[in-house]
């Protein structure tokens, strides 16, 4: 493991990293907010059929 290596190449990527605009903010966090919200509800749904059918929870 060279650390020398490791730290330039850690630079170069920050370089090239750049802040995204508010626009590209806002859908990224409506994306994952719906992918979160959308894993919520699968997991509610299975917890509420698990719970109907006989030896649930």
């Amino acid at each position: 493991m060279d650390i020398k290596y490791d730290l330039s190449s850690y630079t170069r990527v920050l370089k090239l990293a750049s802040t995204p605009s508010w626009e590209e903010f806002s859908r990224i966090a409506l994306i994952a907010g719906a992918g979160i919200l959308l894993v919520g509800i699968v997991g509610f749904l299975i917890f509420t059929v698990m719970s109907f059918l006989p030896g649930g929870v």
